[in-house]
């Protein structure tokens, strides 16, 4: 029976050491090729939406008057911007109906703000001497990039159970250098966070010594519970202005986790006086976006309430796989007492911080027995972890069976990891 390692005798590690390890060298020896590096659906979710491509056929091309096989409309169909504005309880005037990636979204607003300045600003951040960036931590690898990739220097702000650490984030701003945040806020990768409502009020009216301070509104798990019905959000455009700030919010959203990843479509939402100018610097990047595509998603998940039900669907294949990941855990991790991790209702991972120095050595371990995880430190910004602990699972993508053996090898790679350590 499993106990606390940090109550073993020398001789109980060594024996359990011993054991671990007789298991693994047979677990290794199974030739395994599990993938939870990332948090991609898994294939019976995209069977769940595969009728998508069948909603349109060559006499159901028109949105309204407009041709979607043309050129033109550059901030997108308006029933896309409608159906977007629905789903994040903003106007239809605040939305940009865009392509497949949110994400590319994300780096043309940062791109912009360096190469050109941002709305009411003739200043390009190019031409400044240094520029900070806030990153909650954990967070998500791929925010961090784009911000590196231009040269911020990227400042980690510890997350707790209500969001990003407030105290810390309003001293942080009153800094000119400062330009801006990303967030998650509501199941926030990789922890599941849900932000409090006094957190996102306060980031909402912070005073930001820079004037184009930019938040970067991520909102990408807004409707995606798997554990409990769906939970409301506040739209950040709105309380943003309400909170003297209409121009510094930028949100987005997509429909990469509701239909296809690789072929949905995305928004941005944000003040009018943004769009319009936003929509200058779009025009010389492009004629427009997909517009067969978003007829076709607007077709097929015609409103809010009708998408809910649709990621009940979703949630029926999900949430087996979160209780399995949980399940282990609990079994094989808990009594140990070399982790703790979250328990998260929604959203696509699940965060593990061990004890501290053993993330990457349970890594190397879970790959040389065939699991592939995301990079230890990939959750911080330059992906470096200070503590060496954290731990993003991505339970979505692998079949259950294989999320069972995943899990199995997981716990033992962790459990191998602090004995080694304790032993040494």
């Amino acid at each position: 029976m499993l106990k606390p390692y940090t109550t073993a005798s020398k001789e109980e590690l060594s024996a359990q050491l011993s054991l671990c390890r007789e298991k693994y060298e047979k677990l290794s020896a199974m030739g395994l090729k599990l993938n939870m590096a990332r948090g991609k659906p898994g294939a019976k979710q995209l069977d769940i939406v595969s009728d998508l491509v069948e909603c349109l056929d060559k006499d159901e091309l028109f949105a309204g008057n407009v041709d979607a096989r043309n050129y033109g409309e550059l901030m997108g169909l308006d029933c896309a911007r409608e159906y977007f504005a629905d789903v994040l309880g903003c106007r239809k005037e605040e939305v940009l109906a865009g392509g497949n990636a949110s994400l590319e979204l994300m780096y043309n607003i940062i791109s912009t703000a360096y190469t050109h300045g941002l709305n009411g600003f003739e200043k390009p951040w190019c031409r400044l001497e240094k520029i900070k960036w806030l990153c909650p931590a954990p967070g998500y690898d791929r925010h961090f990039k784009i911000t590196e990739h231009f040269g911020f220097e990227l400042i980690t702000v510890p997350m707790t159970s209500t969001g990003p650490d407030m105290d810390m984030v309003e001293e942080l701003v009153k800094d000119e250098a400062v330009k801006g945040m990303w967030c998650v806020p509501k199941y926030s990768n990789p922890d599941g966070i849900v932000y409090s409502d006094e957190t996102i009020r306060r980031i909402a009216s912070l005073r930001c010594a820079a004037p184009d301070f930019v938040l970067m509104w991520d909102n990408a798990y807004c409707i995606h519970e798997f554990a409990r019905d769906f939970v409301p959000f506040v739209d950040i455009v709105s309380l943003c202005r309400e909170c003297g700030n209409p121009n510094m919010v930028y949100e987005f959203a997509s429909t990469s986790k509701v239909t296809f990843p690789g072929a949905g479509i995305s928004a941005m939402a944000c003040s009018e006086e943004n769009l319009r100018y936003y929509q200058k610097i779009l025009s010389i990047r492009t004629i427009g976006y997909n517009k067969i595509n978003q007829l076709m998603h607007v077709r097929y998940l015609k409103n809010k309430a009708h998408t809910l039900e649709l990621m009940k669907k979703h949630a029926e294949v999900l949430a087996p796989k979160f209780e399995c990941v949980l399940r282990h855990l609990e079994n094989d991790i808990a009594p140990t007492g070399i982790a703790r991790w979250e328990k998260p209702e929604g959203g696509y991972f699940v965060s593990v911080f061990t004890e501290k120095g053993l993330a990457k050595r349970t890594l190397e371990l879970c790959k040389n027995a065939g699991v592939v995880m995301t990079g230890a430190g990939a959750t911080y910004p330059y992906g470096v972890d200070p503590d060496d602990s954290n731990i993003r699972i991505a339970p979505s993508y692998p079949e259950l069976d294989e999320l069972e053996k995943a899990m199995e090898i997981f716990c033992l790679c962790m459990r191998i990891a602090a004995l080694e350590k304790l032993s040494a």
